[in-house]
Order: structure tokens, then sequence, then C-alpha cells
């Protein structure tokens, strides 16, 4: 299944903002209005649509597991009985070591990230897992990749759709040529 782009990603000042926050995601309204030569209300306008449109999903504070007291990190593979993956997901969202439960395909349905004070302290995350399912675990080592946003569209080619929003589209309307009545 594929999800069709917002059209708000059409606009190139859209994307300047979210480029913008992407790379400085405490930055103030005024001065993202400063960056992409707007008002202020303009851009908290265009940023609630976003929101909107489910193009900004949410804002959120990365913490570094290490320094909160769980150095270890792995990704728990997780095969359940017939039944039981309803219950294998609820287990998962109450546990407050998983930061991540992905349901994927293959033959086993459910991959989490869980976050351990050390290994000592692994079988007894396992063991919540085991009573629904065979689980097959795998500890990180290094994060050569860290976690990064996703690549933003390039800017939208047609200069009608691109700066001005509005104004460029009248303008578009204006240039395309008129219908012969044959």
């Amino acid at each position: 299944m594929r999800i069709q782009r917002s059209g708000l990603l059409l606009d190139a000042r859209n994307i300047d903002l979210l480029r913008l926050l992407a790379a400085s995601p405490r930055v103030g309204i005024s001065e993202l209005a400063r960056r992409v030569g707007m008002s202020a209300p303009a851009v908290r306008e265009r940023i609630a649509r976003l929101e909107e449109a489910g193009v900004i999903t949410g804002y959120r504070l990365e913490l570094d597991p290490g320094a909160l007291g769980y150095p270890v990190t792995a990704f728990v593979r997780v095969r359940p009985m017939p039944g039981q993956l309803p219950k294998l997901i609820e287990v998962a969202r109450q546990m407050p070591q998983v930061s991540e439960c992905h349901r994927v395909t293959g033959e086993d349905c459910i991959i989490v990230k869980i976050h351990i004070e050390g290994l000592e302290s692994l079988d007894r995350v396992l063991d919540q897992f085991l009573a629904h399912g065979q689980t097959t675990t795998s500890i990180v080592q290094s994060t050569p990749v860290p976690i990064r946003g996703l690549p933003l569209p390039e800017e939208p080619r047609d200069a009608a759709s691109v700066k001005g929003g509005e104004e460029s589209e009248r303008t578009a309307r204006r240039a395309r040529p008129a219908r012969s009545g044959a």
C-alpha cells in the first residue's frame, strides 16, 4: 500500500521549514520566520497545517540510555505462540525497558528494542516475552548509524507551486490556456 505524499510538501517554504526544524528542533518561531523570510504568524500557521496534516507528528526529547543507567541495548525478535500476539503486544507496552515495538513480516511477528541495566537483567526481561512466544535476542555492540531524520523531498520544480502559495496558484491559473469548445 502506498500512501500519497502530502500536498503541503509541494511548497518550497514548507520544505525549508521542515529542514530548519529537523536541524534545530528548539528554534523559535521568530527565528524560523527570519530564516525563511516570512512573518511569525505565517510560519506558525504553516507549522500548524503541517501538524494537522500529520507531516509533523510530534516533538521529542532524546536521552542517552547509558547516562540514565541503561548501558545495554538489545533487539528481541519474538515468534508468538498461537493466539498470543495481542498479549505479547500488551506485554511490550507495559514494559518500561521497551523503547520500540514493531510488528513485522516473516517468521517473527514482533521486534522490540530494549534498554537494560546489564546482562544480568536480560533474563528477567526475556522471561516476560517467553510466556507468550519464542525469542531471539541480538545485543547491540555499537551504533554506526544513529537515529536520524528522514530525507526530505527535493524542492518542487514547478515554479507555480514553489514560492508564494496562493499568489503563485493564481498566477498559474492565469497562465493556463483557455479550453476551446470543440
